[in-house]
């Protein structure tokens, strides 16, 4: 099972997710999460809490979603894929007050509470050999570089151009199902 977390405003029915979900089907959730962190991070830990008394999900997380699946998949010790990551969403969204729903197009207020709720769920000591990076250099949002310099000894794949929304995703939906389905005897080997 694979657990797709949204970006900032983003939605479970955004292009991306349906991407995912088109070529996944029935083995990837894409919720829509509250736009605040705890209750975000409160909703896919009770989601992953329910699928691991069966399977190990992975988790691929895009810009804010990859902040969220690093803090989640070292706190259950899951694999992820972190797409164009917000490794620092408290410098990245530091200067917004108000934000946009990509769904509906509604307004939110976002406020230093909420900047000091994603301090709680910064990760420290990555366990790198679980993550996959996706990177392109041309994000208009993020430089690809704060996620190098966090994640140095992750597999990388950092593309020329590109924008903050990776173009071209689907071309690695294999790379990232393979890198899911690494046995821990393949990663030791390496």
């Amino acid at each position: 099972m694979i657990i797709y977390i949204h970006g900032f405003g983003g939605s479970g029915l955004g292009l991306k997710a349906s991407l995912f979900r088109a070529h996944f089907g029935r083995k990837i959730l894409a919720p829509s999460l509250a736009y605040q962190p705890v209750l975000a991070i409160d909703t896919l830990t009770q989601i992953i809490n329910s699928i691991l008394p069966y399977k190990k999900p992975s988790l691929i997380g895009s810009s804010l979603g990859g902040f969220y699946a690093l803090y989640l998949a070292n706190k259950f010790e899951l694999k992820c894929a972190l797409i164009n990551p917000a490794l620092n969403p408290q410098k990245s969204l530091g200067k917004i007050t108000r934000a946009v729903s990509y769904y509906d197009g509604s307004g939110f207020d976002w406020t230093s509470l909420h900047l000091k709720e994603l301090e709680q769920f910064e990760v420290k000591n990555p366990n790198e050999k679980n993550c996959l990076l996706l990177l392109q250099k041309k994000d208009e949002v993020l430089d690809f570089n704060e996620a190098i310099k966090k994640l140095p000894k992750s597999k990388t794949i950092l593309e020329e151009g590109g924008s903050h929304s990776f173009e071209g995703i689907e071309r690695h939906f294999d790379t990232i199902w393979n890198f899911f389905n690494e046995t821990e005897q393949k990663d030791n080997l390496c």
